[in-house]
């Protein structure tokens, strides 16, 4: 056997070992740039802002209602205030809408209605109240009506409007004879810019449920 040459592969070998061992750990040291990209991505993960909290919580009542001091306000789209100012618009409304003169223009009695409805509603009117039929009829008879309203019921909502049954009162007179007729009318009220105005009326067994927003 020639034990140089056999002491001369252990070194080798040896040798080799002790360099794959340096090149292993080269590869596995971080390297500078590695490291720093590694340690700001999970600080950006970690820092990350929440979303803000709304401003105003959800309405709602979180506390055990009273049956004493129950506000049903806090459950509705609007509030007490702008409830009354949409009934009050139905109601007006449909006061105004049976009050009529033979021997007034039809825009007299348009200008009683118009700040109380939308522009369509307005030219729904107008329209009615330009019929030559109509017209003739009321002068024939010199009819003279005077109308007043009864908020019945809330029949539905939403989120700006409001659709109330209110039946009209109309106390007529005219040579055809005297007398005082009802109906009642489903009108719904909205909301446009702060102000509430009629934006639909129909005779309430047709239906009409109100816009839904």
């Amino acid at each position: 056997m020639d034990l140089n040459n056999d002491r001369q592969r252990r070194l080798l070998f040896a040798g080799i070992a002790a360099a794959l061992v340096v090149l292993g750990l080269w590869l596995a040291w971080p390297r500078p740039d590695t490291s720093r990209t590694g340690a700001e991505q999970p600080a950006q993960t970690a820092t990350a802002t929440p979303p803000p909290a709304p401003a105003t919580p959800p309405p709602g009542i979180a506390e055990q209602v009273d049956p004493d001091a129950f506000d049903l306000y806090r459950l509705l789209p609007f509030g007490r205030k702008d409830f009354a100012t949409a009934a009050a618009t139905a109601q007006g409304f449909v006061s105004a809408y049976g009050t009529y003169r033979f021997d007034e223009e039809p825009q007299t009695y348009l200008d009683r209605m118009r700040p109380m409805v939308v522009d369509l509603v307005y030219d729904d009117l107008r329209a009615g109240a330009s019929s030559v039929g109509v017209l003739e009829e009321r002068r024939e008879t010199q009819k003279v009506a005077t109308g007043s309203a009864s908020l019945d019921s809330v029949r539905t909502f939403g989120p700006t409007s409001v659709t109330f049954v209110v039946t009209g009162i109309q106390t007529v007179a005219s040579t055809a004879g005297s007398g005082t007729e009802s109906k009642s009318w489903a009108v719904t009220v909205q909301n446009e810019g702060g102000a509430w105005r009629v934006f639909s009326f129909a005779p309430a067994d047709v239906g009409e449920d109100g816009e839904a927003q």
